[in-house]
């Protein structure tokens, strides 16, 4: 217990030296998930053992924290972080996203670089053997693409609040020249940019690699007042975003077990049936995502609602079908 206690005491150090503001005991306490009392207590125990620690007024409350950071001794990291740091950049690179996985790399690189050489070799020999047996298993899906010069003249123009100019190609139309109010980034089975049409105001989403001659423009265009990108992402089944519908589903009996172990959206309520299956129910866009999800689970789903979905899932069907016989003809 005394050692659990003296980790805890340290990870709350590194909290404090991450933080660049500072974290209040409200804030030491959810981060720990421990009571104020124990959190008051751990700040203490921190105190005494890192005097560099600085107390910050920020009525009405006030706040720790470490300036500097913390020396290697206290920072070393442990053969299963790195493993998730390179199985992680191994990932993004399996999945086409050779500019991020590369982010990955540097940072790899740079905490090795931090590292004492006693402590890299002692690391070494587990390291290696974890990363021989754990692999990356990649689905099928398209492949997001994204080139780091894309990814870094969006990221700068969102940081500066500047407009974005890029050259538009959709299937089977001429390409479009686009200015927008770039609002942020949505990686997923495709990566998309989000951002507000300069006239109307609009959301809307863009594939990145639909897009071309990307660059930032001159003025001022901060994304909307109100928008928030967490609760943009959340309304959709996958990333197509359209009307928002009630969606409620019933898993048979026997896919039950595994539809409560599903997440199938942040809005989602599951409830047990009396003959043992599941009432699945979340407000969402993206009927046609959903309805190929569907598809995994066979007859095991039923679509109670909402009747587009029903539509959708019909002619997802038919589509199919349609592509069998030509496969048999």
């Amino acid at each position: 217990m005394r050692h659990d206690k003296a980790a805890m005491v340290i990870e709350l150090a590194r909290r404090l030296a991450a933080s660049a503001e500072g974290l209040t005991l409200d804030e030491m306490a959810r981060d720990m998930s421990v009571g104020r009392r124990t959190a008051e207590r751990m700040r203490d125990a921190v105190l005494m053992l890192f005097p560099q620690v600085e107390e910050v007024s920020d009525p009405p409350s006030k706040r720790w924290r470490i300036r500097g950071g913390l020396n290697g001794f206290e920072q070393a990291p442990t053969a299963t972080e790195m493993l998730e740091l390179t199985k992680a950049a191994q990932g993004l690179r399996a999945a086409g996203e050779p500019a991020r996985a590369a982010a990955l790399d540097g940072l790899e690189r740079k905490v090795k670089a931090a590292m004492r050489s006693t402590v890299l070799n002692r690391m070494a020999p587990d390291l290696e053997a974890l990363v021989r047996a754990e692999t990356i298993a990649v689905q099928a899906g398209p492949r997001p693409t994204a080139d780091e010069a894309m990814l870094a003249e969006i990221r700068n123009a969102i940081l500066a609040q500047k407009p974005l100019g890029f050259l538009y190609s959709r299937p089977g139309a001429e390409p479009r020249r686009r200015g927008v109010v770039p609002c942020g980034l949505m990686f997923g089975r495709a990566n998309y940019l989000v951002a507000a049409d300069r006239e109307t105001g609009k959301i809307q989403t863009f594939r990145l690699d639909r897009m071309s001659g990307v660059e930032a423009q001159d003025g001022h265009a901060p994304p909307p007042d109100d928008f928030d990108l967490a609760a943009f992402s959340t309304k959709s089944f996958g990333i197509y975003q359209d009307q928002v519908e009630a969606v409620e589903l019933r898993i048979t009996p026997q896919g039950a077990a595994e539809a409560r172990g599903w997440r199938w959206h942040p809005t989602q309520t599951l409830t047990d049936q009396p003959d043992g299956s599941v009432r699945v129910r979340f407000e969402a866009s993206g009927m046609r995502e959903l309805a190929w999800h569907l598809f995994t689970w066979g007859d095991q789903v039923e679509i109670i609602g909402p009747d587009r979905l029903k539509s959708v899932m019909a002619e997802e069907l038919a589509a199919a079908e349609r592509a069998l016989k030509r496969s048999q003809a």
